[in-house]
């Protein structure tokens, strides 16, 4: 299953970003024996639109234009249902195992999700109740995909 990171806004250069990068670039390695690819990370720019509805509106229509045709859609977000890690690794094997070929995991942007994208989500989790900025929660989801894949394959990276 290839898994892909989406997001409304770009990571400037900088500690966050190589970060994000070092957790993708180890998800990439280990991901394959688990049935788990890193496909690509999709940065969308934030919409300049005078209200909120619109933004979003615009954000999710760009977002859409770039996911591929078929792939589930798990969308980040504050009022989402919370996983530890061990659960967020099941919940990709079990995607996997359905046969699914595409994952799309959403960051939104400042104003959230567009409600009608937001409502073809397959699954809405949060990374906890705090609020995070969207550059801490690319290392996030990053470094949660690599623990996944290390959970799957019985690595000892998770220690739980």
């Amino acid at each position: 299953m290839r898994i892909g990171i989406f997001a409304v806004g770009r990571l400037k250069a900088g500690p966050e970003k190589e970060l994000a990068a070092r957790y993708l670039e180890r998800f990439a390695k280990a991901g394959p024996a688990t049935g788990l690819e890193f496909a690509r990370t999709v940065e969308i720019a934030e919409s300049r639109a005078s209200n909120a509805a619109t933004r979003k509106r615009e954000e999710a229509a760009e977002l859409m234009k770039a996911m591929p045709t078929g792939s589930m859609l798990v969308v980040l977000d504050e009022h989402g249902k919370a996983l530890d890690s061990e659960q967020f690794a099941d919940l990709l094997g079990k995607y996997r195992d359905r046969g699914q070929r595409d994952l799309v995991i959403l960051i939104g942007g400042a104003d959230g999700v567009d409600p009608d994208l937001h409502g073809k989500a397959d699954a809405v989790l949060n990374l906890g109740r705090m609020t995070w900025p969207h550059q801490l929660v690319r290392i996030l989801i990053a470094e949660q995909l690599y623990r996944a894949v290390t959970i799957l394959s019985g690595h000892p990276y998770h220690r739980a």
